[in-house]
């Protein structure tokens, strides 16, 4: 029986060049925030709101990041056949990254329910044990 495995490799290291690519959208976000932070007027307030914006980039650039590379890994696995249930896990969690991600997620967790493709993880499994 055949697999879509090293389609949804390819898949995977699209979505996880994307999403490093959508980091770049935190530094501008966190940039914009010092610009505010800059500004005359906000000094003289009592809570600069461009405070607001360096921390939203900054947690949203680590946050992509980490997606970006936990993506890039499962892609690296799903040629390997190897860490099932890492591959799992990562495709449940691009179900949380808009249309792409459920998408991807979803026809990820379909192919890996398959049986003939669980027994190719085991298989390979217990090679390398």
């Amino acid at each position: 029986q055949t697999n879509n495995l090293s389609t949804f490799r390819v898949l995977f290291i699209v979505k996880g060049i994307l999403t490093l690519c959508f980091s770049l959208f935190f530094i501008f976000y966190g940039f914009i925030g010092t610009i505010f932070g800059n500004i005359e007027d906000f000094n003289d307030l009592e809570f600069n709101p461009g405070i607001i914006f360096i921390v939203i980039g900054i947690i949203g650039f680590f946050i992509t990041i980490i997606f970006g590379v936990l993506t890039l890994i499962a892609a690296k696995y799903l040629n390997e056949v190897r860490g099932y249930n890492f591959i799992f896990v990562v495709a449940i969690l691009n179900c949380l990254t808009g249309i792409l991600g459920i998408l991807l997620g979803v026809f990820t967790l379909v192919e890996l329910t398959k049986p003939h493709v669980k027994a190719l993880f085991e298989e390979n499994k217990l090679k390398n044990i």
